[in-house]
């Protein structure tokens, strides 16, 4: 019977041919034009042989049955299919088992009623979207089918067997590709999982940089809400304290300049209470310059040897009328030493009358007292220590970091009627820390306050002790005809070198017991000559002093931190030398940068 033909979608299919089978060498040779006809056709060598195994299949299966036929039908498109129906008159079944052959290699339909039965395969003949097979490629295919004969069944055996050994060939090299493909895939992985990880840690990295960030701009904002609260302070306090002033000089003017006929007596009095206003004002104005020179870093310790004694005894001195009525001030005595300190005295003064002068002022009834001590050698080596304690109202826990804050001031009634800026304390800690020493404060309300200074006691060197070798190095032949006999006052020998090469040579060579230097050498400055000591392992122990008639900026000390005193060209002494060269070493807070900023 003839198969009804079903138009394909992109057009009518294109009959090949038909051929019975009716014998099993018929299924032979329907197995092998199916192949040779899909391979014509552009097929894939597997789809050939899948199309040709399930026709084998279904042919076998059918094999008997009335009129068996298949026909050959070309299915226009893109791609191409090549089609192949089975058909059959009477009563025969297809097999279930040949059915399921041919469904699990290719798409089956299939058919049966009437006593008629049909299955239809279609196998896509190339990939994509390639070309249709041309119409000469077509007539041959023709050609093949009806030349269709059939093989013996030896020789379709051995067909079959070249087909299974080809898929076996196929399957290996599908598995050896599988097997290269997740290889790649692996490696692939690996990196995807390296590039993670890095990422991660880029990512962690920055997350710790951004919150590092935010804990930067929160401590900066702090810092800014505290700068404003401190000029907030400053404004208040200082227009009141300047203002007071003023006004009772300008006020005493108008009434002296309107008055007259006043009696001298009362003209004395009122151009007295002139000059202590004027006084009190220029104090004033002077505490708040030391202040500025001091946070500035331009404020360098004059090393000297220290009289302690004389310094006790000019603070009970001065300060004794400023006890209230009921206050006993007891000052010393003086701790008993072989020999002086060395110190900057106006310094030590400075600190000391604050801190008096803060403890008379909040005590209204008991005793103020300042101790003088030297503690044994530590770490640090000894110690001079200073105590100011008085029986006033004392300062509660919360506020003791406070009140070292530039213009603040303790809130509460004993703070009414006592005029102050709020700049004793944190003044006095910042000259200590120049001395390279530490102030501390003990205190509580009702119990009164101690504070404790502390500052390196370095011996001054004995009247007539003299150091072995120095080397002075300055460029003006001028200056070094003044500074040459103060130095052999105090060293037995003086090397003198112009320029900074040279002086490295030359303390490298001496290893001298003190280095005298200029700053402006020229190529290799004395900012460089400093840096290349420091740096230098075997030579930053030697003191050095720096001599110099330039002003310089904060940037400059702090390059010069490494230095035990910066002393300038006028006013110099072999003493004051000798004191810079014995002063202690910056404290470990003022720490030099490094060798390459210092340079």
């Amino acid at each position: 019977m003839n198969a009804p033909t079903e138009p394909g979608p992109d057009g009518p299919a294109v009959r090949l041919g038909t051929t019975a089978v009716v014998t099993v060498q018929d299924t032979f040779a329907l197995r092998r034009s199916a192949r040779a006809v899909a391979d014509l056709l552009g097929a894939d060598g597997q789809d050939a042989v899948r199309l040709a195994t399930a026709l084998s299949e279904l042919g076998r299966g059918l094999l008997g049955a009335d009129r068996l036929s298949a026909g050959f039908e070309l299915l226009p498109g893109r791609p191409a299919a090549l089609r192949v129906t089975l058909a059959w008159r009477g009563g025969h079944r297809l097999p279930a088992e040949a059915l399921e052959a041919s469904a699990r290699l290719l798409s089956t339909h299939h058919e049966h009623g009437g006593g008629d039965g049909l299955v239809r395969i279609e196998q896509r003949l190339g990939h994509g979207s390639g070309p249709e097979p041309a119409p000469e490629l077509v007539e041959q295919a023709r050609r093949l089918l009806e030349a269709h004969t059939g093989p013996s069944a030896l020789e379709d055996s051995r067909a079959q067997t070249r087909d299974l050994i080809a898929a076996l060939e196929h399957t290996r090299a599908q598995r050896e590709e599988l097997r290269r493909l997740n290889s790649e895939l692996e490696e692939t992985n690996q990196g995807v999982l390296a590039l993670y990880s890095e990422l991660s840690e880029e990512l962690e990295e920055t997350n710790r940089g951004v919150v590092a960030l935010y804990a930067e701009l929160d401590e900066k904002s702090r810092q800014l809400r505290e700068a404003s609260e401190a000029k907030s302070r400053f404004w208040a306090n200082v227009s009141h304290e300047l203002r007071t002033p003023v006004n009772a000089v300008v006020g005493l003017a108008e009434l002296l300049r309107a008055d007259t006929g006043a009696p001298p007596e009362e003209r004395c009095r009122q151009l007295s209470l002139i000059a202590d206003s004027g006084r009190t004002l220029l104090a004033l104005v002077d505490e708040l310059l030391d202040v500025a020179k001091a946070e500035s870093g331009t404020l360098d310790p004059l090393w000297a040897p220290l009289d302690l004694r004389a310094v006790l005894a000019h603070l009970d001195g001065t300060l004794r009328g400023l006890a209230r009525p009921g206050v006993e001030l007891r000052i010393g005595p003086a701790p008993e030493l072989p020999e002086p300190l060395i110190g900057d005295e106006t310094m030590l003064v400075r600190i000391l009358r604050n801190l008096l002068s803060n403890a008379l002022k909040f005590t209204e009834h008991g005793s103020v007292e300042l101790t003088a001590r030297i503690e044994g050698a530590g770490d640090g080596g000894p110690c001079l220590v200073l105590t100011v304690t008085d029986t006033g109202v004392g300062i509660p826990a919360d506020q003791h970091e406070r009140v070292f804050e530039e213009f603040y001031q303790v809130k509460g009634a004993h703070q009414r009627g006592r005029r102050g800026t709020g700049l004793g304390l944190p003044y006095a800690r910042r000259l200590t820390e120049i001395l390279g020493g530490t102030l501390r404060l003990d205190s509580a309300p009702g119990r009164g306050t101690a504070l404790t200074v502390r500052l390196p006691a370095r011996p001054a060197p004995p009247v007539g002790a003299r150091r072995g070798v120095l080397v002075a190095v300055d460029d003006d032949p001028v200056f070094r005809d003044v500074l040459r006999p103060l130095l052999h006052e105090i060293a037995e020998r003086v090397e003198e070198v112009h320029d900074g090469a040279s002086a490295l040579a030359a303390v490298r060579e001496t290893r001298p017991d003190g280095i005298v230097l200029d700053l402006h050498l020229g190529d290799v400055d004395g900012y460089r000559v400093l840096a290349e000591l420091r740096a230098d392992a075997a030579l930053r122990r030697i003191p050095v002093v720096i001599l110099t008639s330039a002003s310089l900026t904060a940037a400059d000390r702090a390059r010069l931190s490494h230095a035990r005193a910066v002393l300038p060209k006028s006013g110099l002494s072999g003493g004051r030398i000798a004191a810079a060269l014995s002063a202690p070493r910056p404290a470990a807070a003022r720490r030099p940068p490094s060798p390459e900023e210092g340079s």
